[in-house]
């Protein structure tokens, strides 16, 4: 029989409180959906056990090994990491374990006030002579795709190859 020892109370595993037992419950139960080494199966090979921390890599490669099965199967709007077939996807969006409701953060209310408000922008432009439109060039040249219209437009230099290489007299 293994015996636990946990520092910091009794070495008995029997004299544990309750409390402390549903506290460790608690924070197991919340670190089990954040364990990067937690193993999971891939929708594609079920043959597939992959890391949770690599999993998102690994959906990448096995889509592209698999495109049949890929085109039957969609991605989650709430959690990239569930694949389901077309047909149980509105089903799976229902019960998704990761599904967050804005409407039951704010108490249930239905007035139409959510928690979630965007302030309205009370900036006004103190300069209030600027005119974009006196200000426009209206005499500008248009611009026409391939043609030069520059106001002085420069010669093209002239360049003529050497008569003999510097190396050749060597």
């Amino acid at each position: 029989m293994a015996t636990t020892i946990r520092y910091g109370t009794t070495s008995s595993p029997c004299n544990t409180a309750a409390g402390e037992r549903a506290q460790l419950d608690e924070e197991t139960e919340e670190k089990k959906n954040c364990d990067p080494d937690k193993l999971q199966q891939c929708p594609f090979d079920k043959n597939h056990l992959i890391r949770a921390c690599r999993f998102p890599y690994h959906l990448i490669k096995c889509r592209k090994n698999h495109p049949k099965l890929a085109s039957e199967l969609k991605t989650c709007p709430f959690n990239a990491r569930h694949l389901v077939h077309k047909h149980e996807l509105t089903r799976h969006t229902e019960t998704c374990e990761d599904r967050i409701s804005v409407d039951t953060e704010d108490g249930g209310s239905t007035n139409g006030h959510s928690q979630w408000q965007v302030p309205v922008s009370t900036w006004v432009n103190q300069d209030m002579s600027e005119d974009w439109d006196k200000e426009a060039d209206d005499a500008a040249v248009p611009f026409v795709w391939g043609e030069n219209t520059a106001l002085n437009p420069k010669p093209e230099p002239n360049f003529r190859p050497p008569n003999t290489l510097p190396w050749s007299a060597m």
